[in-house]
């Protein structure tokens, strides 16, 4: 799994301590790509870094390359070096590396790495940019309905308290009307629209967000406990609509990692524990330690995967085969390159519904309040009539 995206932090220290600084994926992305061509070439190690650390623009990770390339000058191994970076290159990453190392291919793992996380970051845009339209939607339809329930809404107040009613009593609002206006009164602190003196003032426009951000806050400190990071990955991979498409991606994700591992080397129980943790789902998580302990036991992992709930019987099918035929590493890239286009067809589909679903709720919201406003004139225009 790619290190999360965050902004530099921290310091570069010296090359004998660890430092905090964390990279974006794009930049490591791209520099795994340049090391990978660089060592193809044939260029020793020292020197291929040498050449991006100049390469590289002033920041926190030409302080990293800095002090990856005097760590290798003094006699440490890449793998050793990166290990003092953490926030730059995590357990996975270090592990290949280390075993690109031991076997002498460090090239080929390089140019693995590099194909696996620039998949594994195109499958992330993927994701990302499937959920901007539906936000930019929402936040529009919020905005639209803000905008009238403030500025347009009150103007009408005035002008049902100047309508008289059939036979010169105060004009009856329909119900609609009557709630529409008692929304806004309370809405907005200080402000009456009904046409009588009844209820309260209302202070809606500061309870929603407090109440919307208390909210957002507990699930947060909720989530931090275990039980509640159980809940919530558990709703994630149950939810009707984000559910299917979180689990394939969780698959896709578990594949390519666990593939990319024994492809290059590294033994299966030390790459199911590096998989565990570049995994953050705990429901997944708890899968992968019982396949870990199985293997342990001597038993193979296609039963426990079966038990855990996540993968299909396509999946533990395509694994046990892989294992019986020692082409396991192969299986799994398989599966991982399969469900990176079923998840882009879902988060697809998924778009496609989430579009006009949103643009009708809008359509409706504001539909309402334009008809209850105009009720009361067209109630008045038929008494006359």
């Amino acid at each position: 799994m790619p290190p999360k995206t965050s902004a530099a932090a921290g310091t570069a220290g010296n090359s004998s301590g660890t430092t905090r600084i964390r990279v974006s994926d794009k930049t490591l992305t791209q520099f795994t790509s340049n090391l990978a061509v660089l060592q193809d070439a044939g260029l020793p190690i020292v020197r291929s870094l040498k050449i991006l650390e100049g390469q590289t623009k002033v920041g926190p990770f030409k302080k990293v390359l800095t002090a990856l390339y005097e760590d290798v000058e003094s006699g440490n191994s890449l793998s050793e070096a990166m290990t003092k970076h953490p926030g730059v290159f995590d357990p996975l990453y270090a592990n290949m590396v280390k075993a690109g190392e031991a076997g002498g291919i460090l090239d080929t793992i390089l140019l693995r790495l590099s194909e696996f996380k620039e998949k594994s970051q195109r499958l992330k845009s993927k994701v990302q940019g499937a959920m901007v339209y539906p936000i930019v939607v929402t936040i529009v339809a919020a905005g639209l309905l803000t905008f009238i329930t403030v500025f347009v809404i009150p103007k009408f107040r005035t002008v049902f308290a100047s309508i008289p009613g059939p036979g010169g009593k105060p004009l009856e609002l329909p119900a609609l009307t009557r709630f529409v206006l008692g929304f806004a009164e309370w809405m907005l602190p200080g402000k009456r629209f009904m046409l009588t003196d009844e209820g309260g003032r209302g202070w809606g426009i500061v309870w929603i967000p407090a109440v919307l951000l208390t909210v957002w806050f507990g699930c947060k400190a909720y989530n931090k406990t275990p039980a509640g990071r159980q809940f919530f990955d558990r709703l994630k991979l149950r939810s009707p609509l984000v559910g299917p498409v979180t689990r394939l991606n969780l698959v896709a994700r578990f594949a390519r990692t666990l593939g990319t591992l024994l492809s290059s080397g590294v033994p299966i129980l030390d790459a199911l524990n590096i998989v565990r943790g570049a995994i953050d789902n705990v429901i997944l998580q708890d899968a992968i330690q019982k396949v870990h302990d199985a293997i342990k036991e001597g038993e193979n992992m296609a039963e426990p995967l079966g038990k855990s709930g996540i993968f299909d019987d396509m999946v533990v099918n395509m694994i046990d085969v892989g294992e019986e035929t020692g082409e396991l590493d192969k299986m799994l890239i398989r599966i991982a390159d399969n469900y990176d286009q079923q998840v882009d067809i879902r988060l697809q589909a998924l778009v496609s519904i989430l579009e006009p679903t949103l643009i009708v709720l809008m359509g409706v919201a504001v539909g309402t309040i334009v008809f209850a406003i105009f009720m009361p004139m067209l109630q008045l225009v038929q008494s006359l009539a």
